[in-house]
Protein backbone atom coordinates (compact mmCIF):
# COMPACT_ATOMS: atom_id res chain seq x y z
CA UNK A 1 0.00 0.00 0.00
CA UNK A 2 1.43 3.45 -0.72
CA UNK A 3 0.41 6.92 -0.48
CA UNK A 4 0.13 8.73 -3.40
CA UNK A 5 1.44 12.65 -4.41
CA UNK A 6 -2.15 13.31 -4.09
CA UNK A 7 -2.30 12.50 -0.73
CA UNK A 8 0.33 14.87 0.19
CA UNK A 9 -0.67 17.76 -1.61
CA UNK A 10 -4.05 17.96 -0.04
CA UNK A 11 -2.47 17.11 3.52
CA UNK A 12 -0.38 20.45 2.64
CA UNK A 13 -3.38 22.37 1.59
CA UNK A 14 -4.93 21.34 4.91
CA UNK A 15 -1.80 22.37 6.73
CA UNK A 16 -2.15 25.72 5.14
CA UNK A 17 -5.73 26.00 6.33
CA UNK A 18 -4.72 25.23 9.64
CA UNK A 19 -1.76 27.67 10.05
CA UNK A 20 -3.65 30.16 8.55
CA UNK A 21 -6.57 29.30 11.76
CA UNK A 22 -4.48 31.11 14.08
CA UNK A 23 -5.27 34.38 12.40
CA UNK A 24 -8.85 33.79 11.65
CA UNK A 25 -10.50 30.84 14.09
CA UNK A 26 -12.80 29.53 11.89
CA UNK A 27 -10.01 28.64 9.32
CA UNK A 28 -9.02 25.96 11.94
CA UNK A 29 -11.86 24.55 12.48
CA UNK A 30 -12.43 24.11 8.82
CA UNK A 31 -8.70 22.60 8.85
CA UNK A 32 -9.95 19.83 11.49
CA UNK A 33 -12.68 18.87 9.31
CA UNK A 34 -10.97 18.03 6.00
CA UNK A 35 -8.32 16.18 8.07
CA UNK A 36 -11.42 14.02 9.18
CA UNK A 37 -12.57 13.83 5.57
CA UNK A 38 -9.34 13.05 4.65
CA UNK A 39 -8.50 10.34 7.15
CA UNK A 40 -12.05 8.60 6.46
CA UNK A 41 -11.21 8.86 2.64
CA UNK A 42 -7.77 6.77 3.32
CA UNK A 43 -9.40 4.68 5.32
CA UNK A 44 -12.43 4.05 2.95
CA UNK A 45 -9.64 3.45 0.27
CA UNK A 46 -7.89 0.47 2.08
CA UNK A 47 -11.05 -1.10 2.46
CA UNK A 48 -12.07 -0.93 -1.01
CA UNK A 49 -8.55 -1.76 -2.01
CA UNK A 50 -8.00 -4.54 -0.38
CA UNK A 51 -11.35 -6.44 0.61
CA UNK A 52 -13.71 -5.35 -2.37
CA UNK A 53 -11.96 -7.13 -5.62
CA UNK A 54 -8.50 -7.95 -7.38
CA UNK A 55 -6.58 -6.97 -10.79
CA UNK A 56 -6.05 -9.75 -12.68
CA UNK A 57 -3.05 -9.43 -16.33
CA UNK A 58 -0.64 -10.94 -18.04
CA UNK A 59 2.24 -10.04 -20.97
CA UNK A 60 1.84 -11.30 -24.36
CA UNK A 61 4.71 -11.07 -26.58
CA UNK A 62 6.38 -13.65 -29.14
CA UNK A 63 8.65 -15.70 -28.17
CA UNK A 64 11.68 -14.47 -30.77
CA UNK A 65 12.19 -10.44 -30.79
CA UNK A 66 13.14 -9.69 -34.63
CA UNK A 67 17.23 -7.34 -34.29
CA UNK A 68 16.58 -3.79 -34.86
CA UNK A 69 13.05 -3.79 -35.73
CA UNK A 70 9.77 -2.67 -33.20
CA UNK A 71 8.58 -5.63 -31.58
CA UNK A 72 5.05 -5.68 -29.99
CA UNK A 73 4.72 -6.46 -26.24
CA UNK A 74 0.80 -6.47 -25.06
CA UNK A 75 -0.23 -6.18 -21.17
CA UNK A 76 -3.54 -7.32 -20.56
CA UNK A 77 -5.21 -6.21 -17.21
CA UNK A 78 -8.91 -6.94 -15.69
CA UNK A 79 -10.95 -5.58 -13.32
CA UNK A 80 -12.93 -7.83 -10.44
CA UNK A 81 -13.63 -4.58 -8.31
CA UNK A 82 -17.11 -3.24 -8.20
CA UNK A 83 -16.89 0.25 -8.80
CA UNK A 84 -14.00 2.02 -10.95
CA UNK A 85 -10.47 1.91 -10.48
CA UNK A 86 -7.79 3.98 -12.15
CA UNK A 87 -4.37 1.93 -13.03
CA UNK A 88 -0.73 2.26 -13.43
CA UNK A 89 0.82 -0.56 -15.08
CA UNK A 90 4.69 -0.99 -15.26
CA UNK A 91 6.46 -3.52 -17.03
CA UNK A 92 9.65 -5.05 -16.45
CA UNK A 93 11.48 -4.71 -19.44
CA UNK A 94 14.80 -6.72 -19.53
CA UNK A 95 17.43 -4.55 -18.25
CA UNK A 96 19.17 -4.44 -21.94
CA UNK A 97 16.71 -2.02 -23.04
CA UNK A 98 16.99 0.65 -20.28
CA UNK A 99 13.69 1.54 -20.25
CA UNK A 100 12.25 3.00 -17.51
CA UNK A 101 9.27 5.09 -19.24
CA UNK A 102 7.16 1.67 -19.03
CA UNK A 103 4.49 3.20 -16.95
CA UNK A 104 1.09 2.88 -18.96
CA UNK A 105 -2.26 4.36 -17.24
CA UNK A 106 -6.05 3.42 -17.92
CA UNK A 107 -9.64 2.90 -15.91
CA UNK A 108 -11.56 0.19 -16.09
CA UNK A 109 -15.18 0.17 -15.28
CA UNK A 110 -16.27 -3.00 -12.48
CA UNK A 111 -15.40 -6.32 -14.50
CA UNK A 112 -14.24 -5.39 -17.21
CA UNK A 113 -10.20 -5.31 -18.90
CA UNK A 114 -8.01 -3.65 -21.09
CA UNK A 115 -5.11 -4.81 -23.34
CA UNK A 116 -2.16 -2.04 -23.45
CA UNK A 117 0.94 -2.10 -25.94
CA UNK A 118 4.07 -0.77 -26.00
CA UNK A 119 6.95 -1.53 -28.43
CA UNK A 120 10.78 -2.43 -27.70
CA UNK A 121 13.41 -1.90 -30.11
CA UNK A 122 16.37 -4.68 -29.66
CA UNK A 123 19.88 -3.63 -31.05
CA UNK A 124 22.00 -6.87 -30.07
CA UNK A 125 21.23 -10.59 -30.18
CA UNK A 126 20.52 -12.77 -27.87
CA UNK A 127 18.99 -13.74 -24.40
CA UNK A 128 16.21 -11.61 -22.73
CA UNK A 129 14.50 -11.87 -19.73
CA UNK A 130 11.50 -10.32 -18.96
CA UNK A 131 10.38 -9.09 -15.24
CA UNK A 132 6.99 -9.60 -13.90
CA UNK A 133 4.33 -6.65 -13.94
CA UNK A 134 3.63 -4.16 -11.29
CA UNK A 135 0.11 -2.98 -11.43
CA UNK A 136 -0.78 0.07 -9.02
CA UNK A 137 -4.57 0.20 -8.71
CA UNK A 138 -6.36 3.33 -6.95
CA UNK A 139 -10.03 4.65 -6.33
CA UNK A 140 -11.99 7.50 -5.42
CA UNK A 141 -10.02 10.52 -4.51
CA UNK A 142 -6.80 8.22 -5.65
CA UNK A 143 -4.80 9.42 -2.33
CA UNK A 144 -4.06 5.60 -1.71
CA UNK A 145 -3.17 2.84 -4.13
CA UNK A 146 -2.27 -0.87 -4.03
CA UNK A 147 0.18 -2.46 -5.76
CA UNK A 148 -0.32 -6.28 -7.67
CA UNK A 149 2.35 -8.12 -8.71
CA UNK A 150 1.18 -10.16 -11.96
CA UNK A 151 2.44 -12.51 -14.53
CA UNK A 152 5.14 -14.29 -15.11
CA UNK A 153 9.01 -13.86 -15.71
CA UNK A 154 9.60 -14.56 -19.03
CA UNK A 155 12.76 -15.61 -21.48
CA UNK A 156 13.29 -14.27 -25.00
CA UNK A 157 15.62 -14.50 -27.96
CA UNK A 158 16.51 -12.07 -30.35
CA UNK A 159 16.75 -13.09 -33.69
CA UNK A 160 18.33 -11.47 -36.84
CA UNK A 161 15.80 -9.37 -38.79
CA UNK A 162 12.86 -12.11 -39.25
CA UNK A 163 10.13 -9.04 -39.38
CA UNK A 164 11.69 -7.21 -42.46
CA UNK A 165 12.35 -11.01 -43.87
CA UNK A 166 8.31 -11.25 -43.55
CA UNK A 167 8.05 -7.52 -45.33
CA UNK A 168 9.85 -8.50 -48.11
CA UNK A 169 8.29 -12.08 -48.12
CA UNK A 170 4.63 -10.60 -48.43
CA UNK A 171 5.40 -7.90 -50.94
CA UNK A 172 7.28 -10.93 -52.74
CA UNK A 173 4.46 -12.71 -53.15
CA UNK A 174 1.98 -9.66 -54.33
CA UNK A 175 5.19 -8.07 -56.88
CA UNK A 176 4.70 -5.07 -55.21
CA UNK A 177 8.93 -5.09 -54.27
CA UNK A 178 9.55 -1.87 -56.22
CA UNK A 179 7.62 -0.46 -52.88
CA UNK A 180 10.38 -0.41 -51.03
CA UNK A 181 13.15 0.01 -53.60
CA UNK A 182 13.50 -2.70 -55.34
CA UNK A 183 13.92 -2.26 -58.89
CA UNK A 184 12.82 -4.12 -61.72
CA UNK A 185 15.54 -5.66 -63.62
CA UNK A 186 15.27 -6.26 -67.62
CA UNK A 187 16.14 -9.50 -68.76
CA UNK A 188 18.39 -9.84 -71.68
CA UNK A 189 17.05 -11.35 -74.61
CA UNK A 190 20.15 -14.25 -74.47
CA UNK A 191 19.99 -16.16 -71.21
CA UNK A 192 23.50 -18.26 -70.31
CA UNK A 193 22.08 -21.65 -69.82
CA UNK A 194 21.78 -24.02 -73.06
CA UNK A 195 18.86 -26.17 -73.14
CA UNK A 196 18.29 -27.71 -76.55
CA UNK A 197 18.25 -26.96 -80.71
CA UNK A 198 15.06 -26.85 -81.96
CA UNK A 199 14.01 -26.19 -85.58
CA UNK A 200 14.13 -22.28 -86.47
CA UNK A 201 10.45 -20.52 -86.20
CA UNK A 202 9.55 -17.00 -87.37
CA UNK A 203 10.33 -14.84 -84.58
CA UNK A 204 13.52 -17.16 -83.12
CA UNK A 205 16.89 -15.01 -82.84
CA UNK A 206 18.84 -15.13 -86.03
CA UNK A 207 21.93 -14.65 -83.66
CA UNK A 208 20.77 -18.00 -81.91
CA UNK A 209 21.13 -19.89 -85.32
CA UNK A 210 23.47 -23.26 -84.40
CA UNK A 211 25.40 -22.80 -88.14
CA UNK A 212 26.68 -26.82 -87.72
CA UNK A 213 23.39 -28.42 -87.12
CA UNK A 214 21.85 -26.17 -89.81
CA UNK A 215 24.71 -27.76 -92.32
CA UNK A 216 24.32 -31.05 -90.79
CA UNK A 217 20.13 -31.08 -91.61
CA UNK A 218 19.92 -28.84 -93.93
CA UNK A 219 17.14 -26.54 -92.57
CA UNK A 220 17.55 -23.85 -89.74
CA UNK A 221 18.49 -24.60 -86.53
CA UNK A 222 18.76 -22.50 -83.57
CA UNK A 223 19.87 -22.95 -79.73
CA UNK A 224 17.03 -22.66 -77.20
CA UNK A 225 18.35 -21.14 -74.09
CA UNK A 226 16.65 -21.14 -70.73
CA UNK A 227 17.33 -18.50 -67.90
CA UNK A 228 20.40 -19.69 -65.88
CA UNK A 229 18.54 -21.35 -62.37
CA UNK A 230 20.48 -22.84 -59.38
CA UNK A 231 23.12 -20.46 -58.99
CA UNK A 232 24.97 -20.92 -55.54
CA UNK A 233 25.03 -17.67 -53.89
CA UNK A 234 26.93 -17.43 -50.37
CA UNK A 235 27.05 -14.32 -47.86
CA UNK A 236 30.25 -14.42 -46.72
CA UNK A 237 30.43 -12.06 -43.18
CA UNK A 238 33.76 -10.92 -41.70
CA UNK A 239 33.63 -11.19 -37.73
CA UNK A 240 36.74 -8.96 -37.26
CA UNK A 241 36.88 -6.11 -35.36
CA UNK A 242 36.17 -3.06 -37.48
CA UNK A 243 32.69 -4.79 -37.29
CA UNK A 244 32.42 -3.54 -34.11
CA UNK A 245 31.98 -0.19 -35.48
CA UNK A 246 27.72 1.25 -34.49
CA UNK A 247 25.40 2.88 -36.49
CA UNK A 248 22.09 3.85 -34.91
CA UNK A 249 22.97 2.08 -31.92
CA UNK A 250 23.99 -1.63 -33.81
CA UNK A 251 27.10 -2.71 -35.07
CA UNK A 252 27.79 -3.18 -38.61
CA UNK A 253 27.74 -6.94 -37.73
CA UNK A 254 24.28 -7.07 -37.09
CA UNK A 255 23.50 -4.77 -39.77
CA UNK A 256 25.31 -7.20 -42.13
CA UNK A 257 23.47 -10.53 -40.54
CA UNK A 258 20.02 -8.70 -41.34
CA UNK A 259 20.99 -7.81 -44.89
CA UNK A 260 22.28 -11.37 -45.33
CA UNK A 261 19.20 -13.00 -44.10
CA UNK A 262 16.97 -11.07 -46.45
CA UNK A 263 19.18 -11.44 -49.14
CA UNK A 264 19.10 -15.61 -48.86
CA UNK A 265 15.81 -15.74 -48.51
CA UNK A 266 15.47 -14.10 -52.39
CA UNK A 267 18.05 -15.74 -53.77
CA UNK A 268 15.50 -18.79 -52.75
CA UNK A 269 12.78 -17.35 -54.22
CA UNK A 270 14.68 -16.94 -56.82
CA UNK A 271 15.69 -20.45 -57.43
CA UNK A 272 18.98 -19.95 -56.19
CA UNK A 273 20.91 -21.72 -53.24
CA UNK A 274 22.02 -19.79 -50.26
CA UNK A 275 24.60 -20.22 -48.09
CA UNK A 276 26.49 -19.09 -45.26
CA UNK A 277 29.94 -18.12 -44.31
CA UNK A 278 31.62 -16.43 -41.54
CA UNK A 279 34.99 -15.76 -40.42
CA UNK A 280 36.75 -13.74 -38.04
CA UNK A 281 40.82 -14.55 -36.67
CA UNK A 282 39.68 -17.83 -37.65
CA UNK A 283 37.30 -19.65 -39.70
CA UNK A 284 33.77 -19.79 -38.40
CA UNK A 285 30.44 -21.18 -40.00
CA UNK A 286 30.42 -22.70 -43.51
CA UNK A 287 26.83 -23.66 -44.42
CA UNK A 288 26.64 -25.14 -48.00
CA UNK A 289 24.65 -23.54 -49.97
CA UNK A 290 21.27 -24.98 -50.66
CA UNK A 291 17.71 -24.52 -51.66
CA UNK A 292 15.59 -26.81 -49.34
CA UNK A 293 12.81 -26.48 -46.96
CA UNK A 294 14.50 -26.01 -44.04
CA UNK A 295 17.70 -23.60 -45.47
CA UNK A 296 16.06 -20.65 -44.04
CA UNK A 297 15.88 -21.97 -40.64
CA UNK A 298 19.33 -23.57 -40.63
CA UNK A 299 20.57 -19.63 -41.99
CA UNK A 300 18.45 -18.57 -39.15
CA UNK A 301 19.91 -20.76 -36.55
CA UNK A 302 23.43 -19.76 -37.39
CA UNK A 303 23.01 -16.71 -38.34
CA UNK A 304 21.89 -15.95 -34.73
CA UNK A 305 24.83 -17.57 -32.89
CA UNK A 306 27.51 -15.03 -34.64
CA UNK A 307 28.91 -12.40 -32.35
CA UNK A 308 32.33 -10.04 -33.14
CA UNK A 309 35.54 -11.05 -32.55
CA UNK A 310 38.91 -8.43 -31.47
CA UNK A 311 40.94 -10.28 -33.84
CA UNK A 312 41.92 -9.26 -37.24
CA UNK A 313 40.45 -10.91 -40.01
CA UNK A 314 41.83 -13.59 -41.52
CA UNK A 315 41.15 -13.59 -45.16
CA UNK A 316 44.45 -16.50 -46.00
CA UNK A 317 42.22 -18.92 -44.39
CA UNK A 318 38.30 -17.80 -45.78
CA UNK A 319 40.81 -18.38 -49.14
CA UNK A 320 41.86 -21.82 -48.45
CA UNK A 321 38.48 -22.83 -47.17
CA UNK A 322 36.33 -21.62 -50.02
CA UNK A 323 38.81 -23.05 -52.02
CA UNK A 324 38.38 -26.68 -50.80
CA UNK A 325 34.91 -26.46 -49.79
CA UNK A 326 33.16 -24.49 -52.79
CA UNK A 327 34.09 -25.89 -55.72
CA UNK A 328 31.28 -24.75 -58.14
CA UNK A 329 31.67 -21.17 -59.46
CA UNK A 330 29.72 -18.95 -57.16
CA UNK A 331 28.66 -15.65 -56.12
CA UNK A 332 29.77 -14.61 -52.64
CA UNK A 333 29.04 -11.71 -51.07
CA UNK A 334 31.50 -10.44 -48.69
CA UNK A 335 30.26 -8.05 -45.87
CA UNK A 336 33.15 -6.35 -44.70
CA UNK A 337 34.67 -2.75 -43.57
CA UNK A 338 37.63 -1.39 -44.73
CA UNK A 339 38.40 1.54 -43.19
CA UNK A 340 42.20 2.27 -44.60
CA UNK A 341 43.53 1.90 -48.27
CA UNK A 342 46.69 0.73 -46.71
CA UNK A 343 44.41 -2.48 -44.67
CA UNK A 344 43.00 -3.06 -47.99
CA UNK A 345 45.99 -3.40 -49.87
CA UNK A 346 46.95 -6.63 -47.55
CA UNK A 347 43.87 -8.03 -48.20
CA UNK A 348 44.01 -7.52 -52.10
CA UNK A 349 45.80 -10.77 -53.08
CA UNK A 350 42.97 -12.99 -50.91
CA UNK A 351 40.19 -10.70 -52.75
CA UNK A 352 41.66 -11.40 -56.33
CA UNK A 353 41.91 -15.32 -56.12
CA UNK A 354 38.56 -15.44 -54.94
CA UNK A 355 37.57 -13.34 -57.69
CA UNK A 356 39.47 -15.60 -60.27
CA UNK A 357 37.35 -18.34 -59.38
CA UNK A 358 33.90 -16.78 -57.87
CA UNK A 359 31.89 -13.85 -58.22
CA UNK A 360 32.39 -11.67 -55.69
CA UNK A 361 30.65 -8.48 -54.80
CA UNK A 362 32.31 -6.62 -52.06
CA UNK A 363 29.75 -4.43 -49.42
CA UNK A 364 31.25 -2.11 -46.87
CA UNK A 365 29.73 0.65 -45.15
CA UNK A 366 29.78 4.18 -45.48
CA UNK A 367 30.85 6.15 -42.11
CA UNK A 368 27.55 8.10 -41.76
CA UNK A 369 28.97 10.49 -38.71
CA UNK A 370 32.37 11.34 -40.77
CA UNK A 371 30.02 12.32 -43.74
CA UNK A 372 27.93 14.79 -41.43
CA UNK A 373 31.01 16.10 -40.10
CA UNK A 374 32.42 16.92 -43.05
CA UNK A 375 29.29 18.93 -43.98
CA UNK A 376 29.84 21.40 -40.86
CA UNK A 377 31.19 24.51 -41.17
CA UNK A 378 34.65 24.88 -39.22
CA UNK A 379 34.96 27.73 -37.07
CA UNK A 380 38.45 27.09 -35.54
CA UNK A 381 41.90 25.78 -37.19
CA UNK A 382 41.16 23.17 -35.07
CA UNK A 383 37.65 22.17 -36.71
CA UNK A 384 39.19 22.90 -40.29
CA UNK A 385 42.15 20.31 -39.56
CA UNK A 386 39.67 17.42 -37.99
CA UNK A 387 37.70 18.11 -41.45
CA UNK A 388 40.30 17.41 -43.80
CA UNK A 389 41.48 14.81 -42.08
CA UNK A 390 37.77 13.23 -42.08
CA UNK A 391 37.35 14.58 -45.99
CA UNK A 392 40.20 12.15 -46.10
CA UNK A 393 38.46 9.33 -44.71
CA UNK A 394 35.69 9.83 -46.89
CA UNK A 395 37.44 9.89 -49.84
CA UNK A 396 39.52 6.77 -49.02
CA UNK A 397 36.22 4.59 -48.90
CA UNK A 398 35.69 5.75 -52.32
CA UNK A 399 39.62 5.08 -53.12
CA UNK A 400 38.84 1.22 -52.51
CA UNK A 401 35.68 1.13 -54.28
CA UNK A 402 37.63 1.85 -57.35
CA UNK A 403 40.41 -0.38 -56.43
CA UNK A 404 38.55 -3.31 -55.65
CA UNK A 405 36.87 -2.86 -59.38
CA UNK A 406 39.89 -2.19 -60.99
CA UNK A 407 40.38 -5.98 -60.21
CA UNK A 408 37.28 -7.00 -61.56
CA UNK A 409 34.88 -6.95 -58.40
CA UNK A 410 32.00 -5.66 -58.04
CA UNK A 411 31.39 -3.25 -54.85
CA UNK A 412 28.78 -1.36 -52.81
CA UNK A 413 29.82 1.30 -50.70
CA UNK A 414 26.26 1.67 -48.98
CA UNK A 415 24.15 3.32 -45.91
CA UNK A 416 23.96 0.98 -42.88
CA UNK A 417 20.00 1.19 -42.70
CA UNK A 418 20.04 1.53 -46.83
CA UNK A 419 21.72 -2.16 -47.04
CA UNK A 420 18.97 -4.65 -47.60
CA UNK A 421 17.59 -2.93 -50.31
CA UNK A 422 20.84 -1.76 -52.26
CA UNK A 423 22.04 -5.45 -52.06
CA UNK A 424 19.23 -6.84 -53.28
CA UNK A 425 19.48 -4.47 -56.45
CA UNK A 426 22.73 -5.58 -56.88
CA UNK A 427 22.26 -9.00 -56.46
CA UNK A 428 19.19 -8.82 -58.78
CA UNK A 429 21.49 -6.82 -61.01
CA UNK A 430 24.29 -9.51 -61.22
CA UNK A 431 22.46 -12.36 -61.57
CA UNK A 432 20.84 -11.75 -65.22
Amino acid sequence: MFLRKRFYLIGLVIVMVMTAGRAWLPLLWLGQVLLAVLLVELCTEAVVLWFSGRIDGSRTCADRFSNGDDNEVCLRVFSHYWLRVWLTVVDEAPVEFQRRDIALTVWLKPGTGRALTYRLRPVRRGSYRFGRMRVFASVLLRCMERRFTLGEEQDIKVYPSYLMLRRYELLAFSQRLTEIGIKRIRRPGNNTEFEQIKDYVKGDDYRAINWKATARTSRLMVNVYNEERSQQVFCVIDKGRLMQQTSEGMTYLDWAINAALVLSFVSIHREDKAGLITFGGKMGTLLPADRNAGQMQAILESLYRQQTVFDESDYAALVTTIGQRVQRRSLLVLFTNFSTVGATRRQLPYLRQLARRHRVLVVFFRDEELESFVQRKPTTEEDYFQQVTAEQAVANRQLIASMLRQYGMETLLVRPHELSVDVLNKYLAMRH
